[in-house]
């Protein structure tokens, strides 16, 4: 008895609230213009996935997730190019490159530098056979693309155990149209 007037209770204060609410106001104001007003701060960067987890040291983290990109590769290129020769077996004699081309220093001058880069006049993807780093579709195996960068050698060939994560595709289809991502499980 007391599980029904407890129902009954909720009930009829849903139904005064809800015929209470009014529709006759006609005009709705939303003001869409961003709030920039308020101290804001960078918390964490990951232009590219994965690149600040492995080459970022933890006691480093903080400094790096809040320094500006323009100023990342001068502070943290050392960084990375240590943990990139200490890691990589591609990249364990002075000299070697990958395959586009670029000994420890320059590519890891290029990870070191925290952002997404976009062909505004070709191709977008993070690598589609031929172009690299050009930005980024849904659908690019971005992580591979990182291991074969980083292990892969000059010609994608060395360490193969290494240079693939074997996560050829998203768990559900993007859509076709936007917002373009898949659907939520």
């Amino acid at each position: 008895m007391k599980t029904i007037k407890s129902i009954l209770g909720i009930a009829l204060i849903s139904l005064f609230t809800l015929s209470s609410c009014s529709s006759d106001d006609n005009t709705i104001v939303i003001d869409n213009t961003p709030d920039f007003s308020g101290t804001f701060a960078q918390q964490d960067q990951m232009g590219r996935p994965a690149v600040n987890t492995v080459f970022v040291g933890s006691a480093s983290k903080d400094t790096f997730n809040t320094t500006i990109p323009s100023q990342q590769s001068a502070a943290f290129q050392a960084m990375f190019e240590t943990n990139l020769t200490g890691l990589s077996p591609a990249f364990a004699n002075p000299g070697d490159q990958n395959a586009l081309g670029q000994d420890a220093a320059t590519f890891t001058g290029l990870l070191a530098t925290d952002v997404l880069n976009v062909s505004l006049d070709g191709t977008t993807t993070f690598f589609d056979g031929t172009n690299v780093l050009t930005g980024r579709a849904l659908a690019d195996d971005v992580i591979t693309v990182e291991l074969l960068l980083i292990f892969g050698g000059e010609d994608f060939t060395e360490n193969p155990n290494l240079s693939d994560d074997n996560v050829d595709a998203n768990d559900k289809p993007f859509l076709s149209s936007f917002p373009y991502l898949a659907s939520p499980w």
